[in-house]
């Protein structure tokens, strides 16, 4: 389903340990929005919902709503570290068109709801 790098669960690791979130899992979620259409939005939560898809990689549990499932199939979280900083990053083979900011996207069979940048 999503592949969580080993760079990306120490990473992940490492804050959730300095945030007292060791008891929490990353919740990945898919929303309509964002220039290309549907956005990206990763947090800490410690609730699953009954239909969530739940799984554990590198020490991490990882929860995936229904809905943003079928647009993050085959996806990898990532923690990239360039001369601007660090963060996190999905590569998704899903889509068709990104934003500079890689932030939003879109599918070849779905444009989500398309909003200006800020």
């Amino acid at each position: 389903m999503v592949t969580v790098t080993t760079k990306a669960a120490d990473k992940l690791k490492e804050i959730m340990e300095a945030e007292n979130r060791t008891n929490q899992g990353l919740r990945i979620m898919v929303r309509s929005g964002g220039c290309s259409g549907f956005s990206y939005a990763m947090g800490f939560d410690s609730e699953t919902h009954d239909d969530d898809i739940v799984f554990e990689q590198h020490g991490i549990r990882v929860m995936i709503d229904p809905f943003s499932a079928r647009f993050l199939a085959g996806s990898e979280v990532d923690y990239v570290e360039t001369l601007m900083g660090g963060g996190f990053s999905i590569k998704n083979p899903n889509a068709v068109r990104t934003c500079g900011c890689g932030q939003s996207f879109r599918t070849k069979d779905e444009e989500g709801e398309p909003q200006e940048c800020m």
